[in-house]
C-alpha cells in the first residue's frame, strides 16, 4: 500500500485539486442561482481545502525557496480562516433558531481569528516525500498553534457528524454525516496504517469526500 501512495501521490495531489476547485465553482454558481447559505459556505471551504491543495500541488514542480515559503504560509491562514465556516452549516443544516443562528457565528468568528492567529505563529519546516517538497508545522511552533489547528481539524469534524446524524433522522439524507465521518476516518487512516508522512495526502482524500458531500447536501437542500 505504501509504495502505491508514493507512486500515485504526485499525480494525485493534482487530481484532487481539479476535483477542489471544480467543487468550488460548482458551489458558487449555485449560490449565485439559489442564494442558498450552504451553497456560498461549501464554496469558501472549497476556496480554502482547494489552495491548500494547490500549495501542495506545485511541490512537486517548486523547490526551496521564499515563494514556495510565503505560498505555504497563506496555506495555513487560509485554513485557519475558512474550515470553521464548518459550524454554521451545521446550524443551517438544522435550522437552528436566529439566536442559536448568531451564537454559532460569534464562536466562528472567534475561531477564524484564532486559525489566523495559529497559520500566522506556525513555525514552517521544509519536508520532502515521494518527490513533493511542502512546508509543514516544525517542533518550534507554539503550543497553542498546535492546539488551534489540532481543535480545528478535528473539532470542526465532529459537530458536523452529530449534526449530521440528527439531519440524517429529520430529513432522511446521510450526506451531512458521511461528509463528517469521512474526513474523520481518512483523516484517522494515515496514523492507524503507521504512514505519519503521508498524513497529508491521505487526509486529502478525506477532504474530497466532504466537500462533495457539503455540495450535494446543499444541492438537495436548494431542490426541496
Amino acid at each position: 500500500m505504501r509504495n502505491a501512495l508514493l507512486l500515485a501521490c504526485p499525480v494525485l495531489v493534482w487530481v484532487i485539486t481539479a476535483l477542489q476547485i471544480l467543487f468550488m465553482l460548482l458551489a458558487f454558481r449555485g449560490w449565485r442561482r439559489t442564494g442558498q447559505p450552504l451553497y456560498l459556505l461549501t464554496a469558501l471551504i472549497a476556496l480554502g481545502i482547494g489552495y491548500d491543495a494547490l500549495i501542495l500541488s506545485l511541490g512537486t514542480v517548486l523547490r526551496d525557496g521564499p515563494a514556495l515559503a510565503a505560498l505555504s504560509r497563506l496555506r495555513y491562514v487560509a485554513h485557519g480562516a475558512l474550515i470553521p465556516l464548518l459550524f454554521p452549516i451545521c446550524a443551517y443544516a438544522l435550522d437552528l433558531r436566529q439566536p442559536w443562528k448568531t451564537a454559532v457565528w460569534i464562536l466562528t468568528g472567534a475561531l477564524m481569528a484564532a486559525g489566523m492567529a495559529g497559520g500566522f505563529a506556525t513555525v514552517l519546516e521544509l519536508r520532502e516525500v515521494a518527490g513533493l517538497v511542502r512546508y509543514a508545522s516544525g517542533d518550534a511552533t507554539p503550543g497553542w498553534a498546535r492546539a488551534v489547528s489540532s481543535i480545528l481539524s478535528y473539532g470542526a469534524v465532529i459537530p458536523l457528524i452529530i449534526a449530521g446524524v440528527a439531519v440524517w433522522i429529520r430529513q432522511k439524507t446521510p450526506l451531512l454525516f458521511l461528509s463528517g465521518f469521512l474526513m474523520f476516518a481518512f483523516s484517522a487512516l494515515g496514523p492507524a496504517s503507521g504512514n505519519f508522512d503521508l498524513i497529508f495526502f491521505i487526509s486529502m482524500f478525506g477532504e474530497v469526500c466532504m466537500v462533495l458531500c457539503l455540495l450535494l447536501y446543499a444541492r438537495r437542500r436548494a431542490t426541496v
